[in-house]
């Protein structure tokens, strides 16, 4: 589901001259990702993350132009037909998406740009841009993302069991990212991703999880 205006060609080559890095990271809901993106980005003149499009409704203490761009189902689908998403897609009955535009100005004006997506919409950007770092992050268990997703304090215990049940298939596609970075403790996985931007790949430490009981499998 991506209506990209424009030749894939010159898209490419548009994007691999400009001078700033684009970081993807990805990772099941509760896990972290959207914290460990602000916090790259806070206090950093050279970073910035890029605000999504979406159709769902604010969370409590969420701003538009901030956190999220909040349209209507309908300007979301006429940004669609107009070519302005990089890649969108749907989740949880709502639509995400990220703006072409605001991703390119950023990035030819010399910014590294952080996009927190899903890895739908990861695969569309590396597929655009192979240049891109794409980062999955994952949680240290299924009880720890079960746990964080009880103390947002956002979703009911419905929406919380539907998340945990998506959340298998969501970690199942960690091996198609660059590098895969464990939460477990906010500090060191924020260093393990500025590590990674910075090329220096023996800092990150290594994954040494369970993978089969964190997918379910056991």
């Amino acid at each position: 589901m991506w209506a990209p205006a424009g030749s894939a060609g010159a898209r490419l080559r548009a994007f691999r001259m400009t001078p700033g890095k684009l970081l993807v990271l990805s990772a099941p809901s509760g896990a972290g990702k959207s914290s460990l993106a602000k916090a790259l980005a806070a206090g950093a003149t050279n970073f910035a993350v890029s605000v999504s499009h979406t159709t769902r409704a604010p969370r409590p203490g969420e701003r538009n132009g901030t956190d999220y761009h909040f349209v209507s189902p309908e300007q979301f689908e006429s940004m669609v037909r107009e070519g302005r998403f990089l890649e969108y897609a749907r989740v949880f009955g709502n639509s995400y998406g990220t703006a072409r535009e605001s991703v390119e100005k950023l990035l030819t004006a010399g910014k590294n740009v952080v996009l927190d997506i899903d890895w739908q919409g990861a695969r569309r950007i590396k597929a655009l841009m192979p240049e891109a770092v794409t980062v999955f992050v994952l949680p240290p268990s299924r009880a720890v993302l079960h746990e964080r997703l009880q103390a947002r304090g956002q979703d009911s215990a419905e929406t919380i069991a539907r998340r945990m049940q998506e959340a298998a298939s969501e970690m199942s596609h960690y091996g198609e990212f660059d590098h895969v970075v464990v939460n477990d403790d906010f500090a060191a996985a924020l260093a393990d991703i500025r590590a990674i931007l910075d090329g220096h790949f023996s800092a990150v430490r290594r994954v040494t999880l369970d993978i089969p009981a964190l997918l379910g499998e056991e």
